[in-house]
């Protein structure tokens, strides 16, 4: 059973749109309808942008229209150092203001969704800690960061099961009191592949459906429901276990291919057969059980500190290249 099959079938939800365009692209490596993609090399990796452009396309692809930048930075995992990648760090800054647009007198409200107490979830907690937050600046000293920041505010809502309230109802309420002009949220992902894992960044000028990648499907984050533009930042940090069981699988056949007896198994009479070998695998958790990492509570700080420092750049004119770092400690 091909991946695609596979995930409609277990009704996985791929939150990378570079991993959905891939898919529906297949081998043929046909574009999409209603949908382009410009790929750029740069010294740290790859950047993918892409853009749906109509309703067809949106049904399609399985999200809103808009443009959906994806980082790909193969060698992050073993970064040591945070200056190895600055220049990630400057390009990200550069691709938000293309997307946020920053002016003087914006008001901006940098959320970090997620879960502190679970550190796959906390990407957005920790990236919030480490934003240059100014609105009570602009109430008690005005004169010292006018026309030198932005007007940012920061929140880290929790989730459901902390604090019992829906994050949407409680960013709309925070909407009508803070009144910015972009809300910004940052969340933690789920990629098919685990490569994905802490090695990319994702940036959609659309909003995002928090909890989505891990079947908990709350009310989006969007323009339509908050009244503000909302972009949203995302790294992955876990894998469906079942896409893992899927793609070892279809390893081990595909190794299986020079041996015609055992060739055979992987004809289309047996794929619910297989297919039913992972569900019992899995069983009781199936589709709901997520992998990371051991070693994600670095990967989650690497990624911390390139998505605070470039929206430090990105939202404050007197940050740059050569000062962020100081920012983020």
């Amino acid at each position: 059973m091909d991946l695609k099959t596979f995930l409609q079938r277990s009704n996985i939800h791929l939150d990378l749109a570079v991993e959905a365009h891939a898919l529906l692209r297949g081998d043929a490596d046909v574009e999409v309808d209603g949908v382009a993609m410009n790929q750029e090399d740069f010294s740290d990796g790859t950047i993918t942008v892409i853009t749906i452009k109509d309703a067809m396309a949106e049904k399609t692809m399985g999200r809103p229209i808009g443009t959906y930048i994806t980082f790909e930075l193969p060698e992050l995992r073993d970064a040591d150092l945070l200056r190895e990648y600055q220049v990630t760090t400057t390009e990200l800054a550069k691709k938000l203001k293309k997307v946020i647009d920053p002016k003087k007198d914006n008001t901006f409200l940098v959320v970090g969704l997620g879960n502190w107490h679970a550190t796959p979830d906390a990407l957005g907690p920790r990236v919030v800690e480490k934003t240059l937050v100014t609105r009570h600046l602009f109430k008690f000293i005005p004169e010292e960061v006018d026309g030198k920041m932005c007007n940012v505010a920061a929140i880290t809502p929790g989730v459901l099961g902390l604090t019992g309230i829906e994050t949407a109802d409680m960013l709309r309420g925070l909407v009508e009191h803070v009144k910015p002009d972009c809300l910004i949220a940052i969340d933690a992902l789920a990629a098919g592949s685990l490569s994905r894992i802490g090695t990319t960044i994702q940036i959609a000028d659309t909003g995002i459906n928090p909890g989505s990648g891990i079947g908990n499907h709350r009310r989006g984050l969007n323009e339509e429901t908050l009244g503000c533009k909302v972009v949203a930042i995302g790294v992955p940090t876990v894998v469906n276990a079942a896409v893992i069981a899927h793609q070892t699988l279809e390893a081990i056949l595909k190794e299986f291919e020079s041996e015609p007896a055992l060739a055979a198994i992987y004809s289309p009479d047996h794929e619910e057969s297989l297919m039913g070998i992972v569900d019992n695998v899995l069983h009781p958790f199936r589709g709901s059980l997520m992998v990371t990492p051991k070693e994600v509570d670095e990967l989650i700080e690497k990624s911390a500190l390139i998505i605070a420092g470039a929206l430090n750049i990105c939202l404050h004119p007197d940050i740059n290249k050569d000062n962020y770092e100081s920012t983020l400690y």
